[in-house]
C-alpha cells in the first residue's frame, strides 16, 4: 500500500462511472491515476507509473490531507465573468481576455477556460466539427503570445484531456457535447485550483528559523510563503532585486503585508548571501521533458550558486506548465525579449542582451512541487509521457 499524490484528490471525480464521495483516499497500485483513467485504460501500459510515487514522490499521508483541504470549496475561488449578449459573435481572444482580468489568474487557465466557453457556444452538429472549431480556437490562442510556453502547453493539455475519449464517438452528439463540456469545466477547475495544492505540499517544507532566497515575483510561489506564515511558520525571505522589471520588489512588498522578514538583494549579490540561505524557491514558465525548468533570467545562475554550496533549489509550478520541449542550451529555445532601461543612454554601438528567461539543467534542481505530487526532476519525463500519450 502506498499513498497516492496529491492529484488524486481531484482525480476522484473524473471517472466516467459515479463513484462514492466518501471513498478512502488511499488506493492500492491497482487504482488508476488522473493520466491513467484519462489516458491508459490498460493496466499493463500504466503498471510502472503506478508505482513511481514509491520510487521517485515524497508524499506523506499529512501532506494529503492539508491537500484535501485546499481543494476543497474556497471563498477566493473565482466566479465565471459576466456575459453580456449584445448579438457579437463568440471570439475566443476576448473570451479570453475577459477571463485575464482576473487580477490572480494564471494566463494558461484563462486560456483554458476560454476553451471551455468555445465548446458551450459552439453551433457544430458533429463531434468533428467541434473538435476541428476547438483546434482552431486553441490556435489563436497560443498565437496570441507564441513565447508563453505555460500558454502553449496549457492549451494542448487541455486538447488532450477533453477530446481524447474514443468512446464519444458512439454516443448521439448531444450527450457527447455534454460530457466535452463536463469535462472541460473540470480540467478548468483543476488547474485553477494547483496553486493551492502546491502550496499545502511545499509549506511542510519549510522550518521554523529557515532563511529563503526567493527570485523574481511568482505566484504559486507566494502561494506557499504565504500558506507557510499563516500555518505560524518563523522564516525569513530574501527577495532577488529581479531586474530588469524588479518583480521582486513586488514579492518583498507581499512579505511586508504578511509581516514576514524579507531582505531585498540586488541580483549580484546572490552569492554573497547564499551561506545564510537554507533553501532556493523559484518558480517556472515551464518545465520541460529532461525535468529542468525555464524561467525568469538569473535562475540559472542561482542555481549554479546553490549547488556548489549545497542548498536545496525547489521548485514550485502547476501540471499545466509541463510543456514537451528539450532544450540543449541557453539559445535553445524561442527568444522571450524584453526593454531593458539602464537609466543612462546607451551608445547604439553597444549591444544589449534583452533575453528574458534562462534555461536550468534539472541536475541542479533538488525538487518539483506540482499538482501531481512532489517529484524529482527525473520523474518529469514519465509525467509528460501520462499527460501527453
Amino acid at each position: 500500500m502506498w499513498w497516492r499524490s496529491a492529484s488524486f484528490i481531484l482525480d476522484k471525480g473524473l471517472n466516467d462511472e459515479v463513484q462514492d464521495e466518501s471513498e478512502s483516499l488511499r488506493v492500492s497500485p491497482s487504482n488508476t491515476s488522473m493520466a491513467d483513467t484519462l489516458q491508459n485504460p490498460n493496466p499493463k501500459i500504466s503498471a510502472y507509473y503506478q508505482t513511481r510515487a514509491a520510487h521517485h514522490g515524497v508524499v506523506t499521508s499529512d501532506w494529503l490531507a492539508q491537500a484535501q483541504a485546499a481543494v476543497g470549496r474556497h471563498p477566493d475561488d473565482l466566479p465565471p465573468p459576466k456575459v453580456e449578449d449584445s448579438g457579437k459573435p463568440f471570439s475566443v481572444i476576448d473570451e479570453f481576455n475577459s477571463w485575464r482580468k482576473q487580477p490572480d489568474l494564471a494566463e494558461a487557465v484563462a486560456a483554458i477556460r476560454a476553451l471551455a466557453s468555445v465548446i458551450r457556444s459552439s453551433q457544430a452538429t458533429t463531434m468533428m466539427e467541434l473538435e476541428i472549431e476547438l483546434k482552431k480556437a486553441s490556435d489563436s490562442l497560443k498565437s496570441w503570445d507564441t513565447t508563453s510556453i505555460s500558454l502553449t502547453a496549457g492549451c494542448d493539455l487541455f486538447m488532450r484531456y477533453v477530446t481524447r475519449t474514443s468512446a464519444l464517438e458512439y454516443e448521439n452528439f448531444n450527450s457527447a457535447k455534454s460530457r466535452l463540456i463536463e469535462r472541460a469545466e473540470r480540467f478548468g477547475e483543476i488547474s485553477y485550483k494547483a496553486r493551492r495544492i502546491i502550496a499545502m505540499l511545499g509549506q511542510d517544507f519549510i522550518f521554523d528559523g529557515c532563511t529563503i532566497l526567493v527570485h523574481g515575483f511568482s505566484r504559486v510561489v507566494l502561494e506557499v510563503l504565504k500558506t507557510a506564515a499563516q500555518n505560524k511558520k518563523l522564516f525569513r525571505v530574501f527577495c532577488t532585486e529581479g531586474r530588469p522589471d524588479r518583480t521582486g520588489l513586488r514579492l518583498s512588498n507581499e512579505m511586508a503585508k504578511l509581516d514576514v522578514p524579507v531582505k531585498l538583494l540586488i541580483d549580484s549579490a546572490v552569492a554573497y548571501t547564499m551561506d545564510e540561505v537554507d533553501m532556493v524557491f523559484v518558480g517556472a514558465d515551464g518545465v520541460v521533458e529532461s525535468g529542468g525548468i525555464i524561467n525568469m533570467m538569473g535562475t540559472y545562475q542561482i542555481a549554479l550558486v546553490a549547488h556548489s554550496m549545497n542548498k536545496p533549489v525547489y521548485v514550485a509550478a502547476e501540471s499545466y506548465k509541463f510543456a514537451r520541449l528539450y532544450p540543449l542550451d541557453q539559445k535553445d529555445m524561442a527568444p522571450a525579449l524584453r526593454p531593458i532601461d539602464f537609466g543612462v543612454p546607451i551608445p547604439s554601438k553597444v549591444e544589449v542582451e534583452t533575453s528574458a528567461r534562462d534555461y536550468t539543467p534539472p541536475q541542479y534542481l533538488t525538487l518539483l512541487f506540482t499538482d501531481l505530487g512532489v517529484l524529482t526532476p527525473s520523474v518529469v519525463s514519465d509525467e509528460l509521457i501520462q499527460l501527453y500519450l
